[in-house]
């Protein structure tokens, strides 16, 4: 079952990376047209409300509690009941994103108000970055569409991954961030302000992920008429399990939405520094963290449904394991290569050295809570796949408010960087927490070979960052030399890292048949 799981976890992976890369390049794009000043910071703000709602709507709560219903109805009765509960949550779900959409693009501004309190401030006293406020709200019409498309992007990914065809919701990303990168390249003088080109192109990139994978569910046999099916039994399962999962699982988004709100209020460049520092953290969590959690929702659902609670533990031990190999060093080596990563990617055009500074600062305070934000990924399924949303809603509660209070604690004497060690310090809380709930249910605890395995990561990770923080340039040295130079020196501390790292795990004892395979020691 691991090598099964660890060929479909690579798969969602590579298509990952080449989503993620494609980001990378969307963001490089984006810093170089419009920076990090007030018309970046109001593009992002745009492009945050949307995708928060993403979240409730499509990949986030909505996944966690239509995934384990439809492997149900699919184990239990076949693919005719399945295509029967995909009409009537298509309909369903249409409509009610539908009357979302269209308020979110007629009331643009009252979104804005709620959201940006400090712009809408500065925009009534007719201070100096006034007309933030208004273009924030302007491109909120041009970006809130976006959800309608991704919502039905993540019903057919959902469907498509339960049956086992993950490359293809994988690989959708990439046409968001092609479509961005065209809009800036091509349409961005069509207009006064750049920025409003990439909320276009936010727009189309949604449209077009849509039509991409529905080929995909005709040749499945899966793409049937949507139906209106509030009362179907299906659709009030996944209502019932949704609505508690509408807290829990965006408790992360919630947070950073916070954040927004609290950085509206500190200098201009806040928004921005703090979506450049969270993209780079993005990187290694949809790699690993998220691609595993795709992969075991599905198989985890299974599991329950018939009963193989040891199978269950198991799998849930394996990805552990598979998180904590790549989750450590990730977070090793983007606490030391911030800066250098930063510089490489982003300053040119409108970014900045300082730019460069006030990013690799939150993203150092982003990066202490990367393995926790990975642990979430994987422990949370758990829950769902069990049809128990009461708890991790619970846990996520405390986290949200624990992280309000970080915020409140931290902010005045951090600024915008107290809010990422608050929203990273949130993450572990929530993480602990939910491994006590599995462990107090006897539904899983980590065992004696994972808690070996984990430490040894930990071990290596330490002396691979020591190793690079070592061998780095002074970063004043850095700066007066060549791109091409920057370029081939990263590229050489990212393998010294790579080579450093595995090469300490396999002194300290660690082997890849560890990861390939289950271990049924406990």
């Amino acid at each position: 079952m691991a090598e099964k799981l660890l060929r479909s976890g690579l798969i969602v992976s590579s298509m990952t990376l080449i989503s993620r890369v494609l980001g990378l390049l969307r963001d490089v794009v984006i810093a170089s047209f419009v920076g990090a000043g007030a018309a970046a910071d109001a593009f992002f703000f745009a492009n945050r409300i949307p995708n928060f709602l993403r979240r409730l709507f499509a990949e986030g709560a909505f996944s966690q509690a239509f995934v384990p219903v439809l492997s149900e109805v699919k184990a239990k009765h076949g693919d005719d009941a399945v295509r029967e509960l995909v009409a009537k949550v298509a309909g369903t779900l249409g409509v009610v994103v539908t009357l979302v959409t269209l308020f979110g693009v007629i009331a643009s501004p009252l979104v804005a108000l709620l959201f940006g309190m400090g712009w809408f401030i500065e925009w009534l006293q007719g201070g100096p970055d006034a007309a933030r406020f208004e273009l924030a709200s302007f491109m909120l019409k041009i970006t809130f569409p976006y959800l309608w498309f991704i919502s039905f992007v993540a019903l057919s990914g959902a469907i498509l991954n339960t049956y086992n065809k993950f490359a293809v919701a994988a690989f959708t990303p990439v046409f968001l961030n092609i479509a961005i990168i065209a809009a800036a390249v091509f349409a961005s003088d069509w207009f006064a302000e750049p920025a409003i080109a990439l909320a276009w192109g936010v727009f189309f990139g949604g449209l077009i992920q849509l039509l991409f994978q529905l080929p995909f569910l005709a040749r499945a046999g899966l793409l049937v008429m949507p139906r209106w099916g509030w009362r179907d039994p299906g659709v009030v399962k996944i209502r019932t399990l949704m609505l508690p999962a509408l807290f829990g699982v965006s408790v992360s988004q919630i947070n950073l939405l916070l954040d927004t709100l609290i950085a509206s209020f500190l200098l201009t460049g806040a928004v921005s520094w703090l979506y450049y520092s969270d993209r780079l953290l993005e990187f290694p969590l949809g790699l690993f963290g998220i691609a595993i959690a795709t992969v075991i929702l599905p198989t985890l659902s299974r599991m329950h449904a018939s009963a193989s609670m040891e199978d269950f533990r198991h799998t849930l031990d394996w990805a552990l394991r598979f998180i904590a190999l790549f989750g450590f060093p990730a977070m090793a080596g983007l606490m030391v290569l911030g800066k250098p990563i930063i510089a490489v990617l982003f300053m040119r055009g409108e970014f900045t050295s300082t730019d460069v500074d006030m990013v690799s600062y939150s993203l150092f305070a982003y990066a202490t809570g990367l393995f926790s934000f990975m642990l979430i990924k994987i422990l949370a399924p758990a829950f769902y796949a069990r049809q128990d949303m009461k708890t991790p809603v619970r846990i996520g509660i405390i986290a949200m408010v624990a992280n309000m209070a970080f915020n409140l604690m931290l902010a005045p004497f951090l600024s915008y960087v107290g809010l990422a060690l608050a929203t990273a310090l949130s993450a572990s809380l929530n993480a602990f927490l939910l491994y006590r709930g599995l462990q107090k249910t006897g539904v899983y605890h980590i065992s004696s070979t994972s808690l070996v395995f984990v430490l040894r990561v930990m071990m290596a990770s330490c002396i691979m960052a020591f190793v690079l923080w070592w061998w780095l340039p002074d970063m004043a040295f850095w700066y007066q030399q060549s791109t091409t130079w920057q370029m081939g020196q990263l590229l050489m501390s990212c393998v010294l890292a790579a080579l450093g790292y595995f090469g300490c795990l396999w002194l300290l004892g660690g082997r890849f048949h560890q990861i390939q395979r289950q271990h049924h020691s406990g």
